[in-house]
């Protein structure tokens, strides 16, 4: 999502939110190393990343250059992109099974294509706003911006339930781009360097990855150029992440915080 005219506003929500959680939560705080750097495409307006059978997907935003594609990690090649109609606003992306599901934004419908061609399936409707997507294996999971995450049976593409996310007593909202790894959903939480570790079960954050300095555009133009983007290749354990116009995608490793 990206509306200018609001993003004092959003910022100041998000500060105060975290504010109040720091001065009373204990929960682990985690930083990384760098392991290894990676070309990414600058123009490219992050809302989703997944990693898939050797190759990076993503999802792109912002009306009339809104994409998904297909990308070779070690060049950052593009190697196959759909563009979406101008009237849509791309956000999260993530594959389930041999599908590529994709959210838009304030438009109320998710497209599903076939992962190798990319031809369009189906398309579904939701209720919310559409902002990141992921899965378990057996329900796909889906953030609006608010503090719910919201589980959808993957056949029908009807809620089953939902969860409100919060760092002891203080409710986490601008849940953003999501990715689920090794039993917890991982959430970038949108206009912070900041990614939630949460408890698919009961929504409480069992940990906070800080990854301030990561971005390349410290300082500079920070609101529109903001984290967003978590891809997980479980075969080799890698966790990848990037950011909106960011040059560069970033193979990290967590690190507990001192």
């Amino acid at each position: 999502m990206f509306q200018p005219f609001l993003f004092l506003l959003l910022f100041t929500l998000t500060l105060l939110s975290f504010i109040a959680s720091s001065k009373s939560s204990s929960t682990p705080v985690f930083t990384y190393t760098i392991i290894n750097t990676y070309p990414h495409d600058f123009h490219a307006f992050t809302q989703g990343l997944v990693f898939n059978d050797g190759l990076m997907y993503e999802g792109t935003g912002l009306k009339g250059q809104s994409t998904l594609r297909s990308i070779k990690l070690e060049t950052g090649k593009i190697l196959k992109v759909r563009k979406l109609s101008e009237e849509f606003f791309g956000e999260g992306i993530t594959v389930y099974g041999n599908k590529i599901i994709q959210l838009t934004w304030q438009s109320h419908i998710g497209f599903i294509y076939d992962k190798d061609s990319f031809k369009l399936l189906k398309t579904f409707q939701y209720s919310t706003e559409g902002w990141g997507i992921t899965h378990d294996g057996k329900q796909l999971i889906m953030s609006d911006g608010s503090a719910n995450l919201y589980f959808l049976n993957p056949e029908t593409l009807k809620e089953t339930r939902r969860i409100e996310v919060r760092d002891q007593n203080n409710l986490v909202i601008r849940l953003n781009e999501l990715e689920y790894i090794n039993g917890e959903i991982f959430a970038n939480v949108w206009m912070t360097s900041r990614i939630a570790k949460i408890d698919p079960q009961t929504g409480r954050v069992t940990g906070w990855i800080n990854l301030d300095g990561l971005s390349p555009f410290n300082g500079r133009d920070e609101r529109t150029r903001v984290l967003n983007g978590i891809a997980y290749d479980a075969k080799n354990d890698r966790l990848f992440v990037t950011g909106k116009l960011w040059p560069k995608l970033f193979e990290i490793k967590l690190v507990p915080a001192e």
